[in-house]
């Protein structure tokens, strides 16, 4: 039974994603607002909870959420920048990659520091 929940999760994880980039083809902003809003992080909180019952895990774990998510946002602000001066898509990508990388670093510590 266990694997049946475990394929559950990966299709309906992998279908949130694959959904959001089919209908930003069509719908930009509608897109963009099914990839932005934080269904994996609600079910990650549910299936947490429904494998531990530990409400103190699901609180530690949705603020750690909280500090991660602001890293993540260096991508969202260096990718559009980096495009619109010109540069090439895979560049351009590599390099926001990194900057959200090393934002990622600093996130990491400061949720480590406010989970102690």
């Amino acid at each position: 039974m266990a694997w049946l929940q475990l394929a559950v999760r990966l299709l309906l994880s992998g279908g949130l994603i694959v959904g959001a980039s089919e209908i930003a083809k069509k719908n930009d902003v509608f897109g963009a607002f099914l990839a932005s809003l934080p269904l994996i992080s609600v079910f990650a909180m549910i299936w947490l909870y429904n494998d531990t019952g530990d409400t103190e895990q699901i609180a530690t774990f949705s603020k750690d959420i909280f500090w991660l998510v602001i890293p993540s946002l260096v991508l969202f602000l260096t990718l559009p920048f980096f495009l619109q001066k010109g540069m090439e898509f895979w560049p351009a990508l590599g390099i926001a990659i990194i900057l959200t990388v090393l934002a990622y670093a600093l996130g990491l510590k400061i949720a480590s520091g406010s989970t102690s």
